[in-house]
């Protein structure tokens, strides 16, 4: 298990590192928040993969935007989930707006009923 939180940080510390780079380009007064979405087994695939095209809308909403939504991950250490996705948010208040919004908590169903998985909301530097 402890595998699992080492590989998520290092994905996590790789797609910061990334952001920052950005923000620092963007020049915007508050840090980024970045939500991570770590699927670790999609318990069902069907009713998972319904909840991929609502997904986008729900996102740009609150004008997020994708840094990595992928399930091509490769291990530098430990268990490997199925799919990754990583969210930028201009700030940690929109993403938890984001979070609390009518359409991402229909998401959030099918993601639990559909998956053994976890998220999380990370402050940018």
């Amino acid at each position: 298990m402890k595998a699992n939180y080492k590989l998520a940080l290092a994905l996590l510390a790789g797609a910061t590192l990334g952001a920052a780079t950005i923000h620092g380009i963007q020049a915007q007064g508050k840090p980024l928040a970045y939500v991570v979405v770590e699927i670790a087994e999609m318990t069902d695939p069907q009713l998972y993969r319904s909840l991929i095209p609502k997904a986008p809308d729900a996102i740009s909403a609150f004008k997020g935007r994708y840094v990595v939504r992928t399930e091509k991950i490769a291990s530098l250490d430990g268990t490997v989930p199925k799919r990754i996705v990583v969210i930028a948010f201009d700030s940690v208040e929109t993403a938890k707006a984001w979070s609390n919004s009518a359409a991402q908590k229909e998401i959030d169903s099918i993601r639990a009923q559909s998956s053994n998985s976890r998220s999380f909301i990370a402050e940018g530097m």
